[in-house]
């Protein structure tokens, strides 16, 4: 049986009232507004994400979910089948992720970039990997700033707004929304208000 291990989302082990839960389908939920075509669900997890875009996503051909542990893995193959979805074992900051599973028209990756220590790998990784006109979906928690300690355990560091908006200058054209909860607001509706998440829509 699969662990929980304190930041991994199980959905069928946890409330529905469960706020950390709530906010992380919301986010694929949200999603689901720009993606179609071939999909990569980078760090997928235990495979709810993927299974969501793979039912709601209607101009999908398929999505691909991907995730360091087999454990996790073979926990998203067996509660989240879809013959729209399949699951690959990888490492998102692998220099030759590109060459192992190839281009996309659409990449989402939730809650990742604040675990990974090989931030530039695992951008390039994303950059190249998207298809020119490409979409990118991502999303992190905001803190102190890089190199900062951050009080969370799992996280190498928490970005400030600033640095993460900083991010994504290669692209074409960047939009950032901001989530509390279930609630994803643009960043022109913000009214000074401070959100805990900054999600970032880029288009290549």
């Amino acid at each position: 049986m699969l662990e929980d291990t304190g930041e991994r989302i199980i959905p069928e082990k946890m409330k529905v009232t469960s706020h950390m839960l709530i906010e992380h389908l919301a986010r694929y939920h949200f999603a689901n507004l720009f993606l179609k075509g071939k999909v990569l669900d980078m760090a997928s997890g235990t495979g709810y994400g993927t299974h969501i875009i793979a039912k709601r996503t209607v101009k999908l051909d398929h999505v691909i979910g991907v995730d360091h542990d087999k454990d996790t893995l073979a926990y998203a193959r067996h509660n989240y089948y879809h013959p729209k979805s399949s699951f690959v074992q990888a490492d998102v900051a692998d220099t030759h992720l590109l060459e192992k599973i190839g281009q996309f028209d659409c990449i989402v990756s939730f809650e990742t970039l604040e675990h990974i220590r090989e931030e530039e790998q695992f951008l390039s990784n994303i950059y190249h990997m998207l298809k020119p006109g490409g979409t990118l979906i991502l999303s992190t928690p905001f803190g102190k700033g890089r190199h900062q300690p951050c009080g969370n355990p799992f996280h190498v560091h928490q970005f400030t707004e600033d640095e993460f908006k900083s991010l994504f200058k290669s692209y074409q054209k960047t939009t950032f929304y901001y989530q509390n909860g279930a609630l994803i607001v643009p960043e022109k509706l913000l009214n000074h208000e401070k959100f805990p998440i900054g999600i970032v829509v880029c288009e290549k």
